[in-house]
């Protein structure tokens, strides 16, 4: 069931009262290839999908906003000028935004607001960045006059995520909820900000997500660990070359990553050995897909599998699990989705083996681990936007 403006509109007016207000939206993403690399200056390769956050939003002429979680059924008022804000994670994102939001200078107000997703949760398909979004977008027209530019809204959700829920995460995720365009996928360079438009439309093939139904906590150290191991190579590769302008791992060569191979644990060499090895891979699925090649397209996805399994660990049985079973029903390419440690595999499949790759996958993993994964046909849609 697809989440609509009258699911959110009728709770909004139930639980707030009053007039209706304005209705955002704003949707999760999918990533083709380039996991990890945005916070190491490198390329990702996204797309958003239908799936999303809507929210229903009316200023209230005060400092406090009164939210409701239409999905948690979860009610919280909090004021603008608390500098401690709410504790629950899912009002936090709101409350970050709008503080980051007067920090480039939109006079925020009070408003009353429910949302709601459809993006499934833990999937690895950044709801929390189509929440960060909706809410940027929305607070950017309804007080800031549309005056902050799109980068600089992905900008708020990624300092939302920085400083107020403890996730020292890249660009990716927020900037395909806010830039994503109906069937094209983009190509972003995490560096310079500069990005293109990719048409996808594969013929013979679709893009299947298998959701594992598991997930463990991403918060805190294992995310900021891994990007830790990655800091510290290129602080020792600077250290080896003063004279070379090095600020992330986009910069760093195979030769220098073997120079230092003594001077850091052998834990970040492994680390920087995956992200070295994803730049070249995205730069490949790039020309591959100009040709039409989705054979190489495949093969590059079941190596990012490896590498995020192997080198950066942010596997788990059962996404491993997932990605055999892919290669048995001889899936042209499978991989881990976001940031790991449970979540999705994304999946090309070629349209005459998707029936028996579902069929297969949903009876082997529900043997193995009781229970079922969830399919999800992957539609590339629109970024944050009004609806009404």
């Amino acid at each position: 069931m697809r989440l609509t403006i009258d699911d959110v509109r009728q709770r909004f007016l139930k639980h707030l009262g009053g007039e209706p207000g304005s209705v955002y939206a704003s949707p999760g993403r999918i990533n083709l290839i380039g996991e990890h690399t945005d916070y190491n200056g490198g390329f990702v390769f996204p797309g958003a999908v239908e799936q999303g956050m809507i929210a229903e939003i009316r200023p209230n002429g005060t400092r406090t906003i009164k939210a409701y979680s239409i999905d948690l059924k979860d009610y919280a008022e909090f004021s603008l000028d608390d500098p401690a804000g709410p504790k629950a994670s899912h009002f936090r994102y709101i409350y970050g935004v709008a503080k980051e939001m007067e920090k480039l200078g939109v006079p925020v107000k009070g408003f009353d607001t429910a949302f709601a997703g459809d993006v499934p949760l833990g999937a690895g398909m950044s709801s929390s960045a189509a929440l960060e979004s909706c809410f940027a977008f929305a607070i950017n027209d309804l007080f800031g006059g549309n005056k902050i530019g799109k980068m600089d809204l992905a900008k708020v959700g990624q300092s939302t995520e920085h400083n107020y829920i403890g996730v020292n995460c890249g660009i990716m995720d927020q900037f395909a909820s806010v830039f994503g365009k109906k069937g094209s996928l983009m190509r972003l360079d995490c560096r310079s900000g500069e990005f293109e438009y990719f048409p996808w439309n594969p013929k013979g093939y679709k893009l299947v997500l298998v959701n594992s139904c598991c997930k463990h906590e991403l918060a805190g150290s294992p995310y900021n660990d891994r990007r830790n191991s990655c800091e510290n190579v290129v602080k020792a590769i600077k250290a080896k070359h003063p004279e070379k302008q090095i600020e992330t791992l986009r910069e760093a060569t195979w030769d220098e990553l073997k120079e230092v191979a003594g001077d850091v644990p052998a834990e970040d060499i492994k680390r920087a050995t995956f992200v070295l090895g994803e730049k070249d891979r995205v730069l490949a699925v790039c020309d591959a897909l100009e040709k039409g090649d989705y054979e190489t397209v495949g093969q590059k996805m079941y190596e990012t599998h490896y590498g995020l399994s192997k080198e950066y660990e942010v596997s788990c049985e059962e996404l491993d699990y997932l990605n055999d079973i892919a290669k048995e029903c001889s899936v042209t390419g499978s991989r881990i989705m976001g940031g790991g440690f449970g979540g999705c595999t994304i999946n090309l499949v070629a349209d005459e083996l998707y029936d028996n790759f579902v069929k297969t996958v949903t009876a082997k993993y529900k043997e193995k681990f009781g229970k079922e994964p969830i399919i999800i046909d992957v539609v590339i849609g629109d970024g944050s936007r009004k609806l009404a």
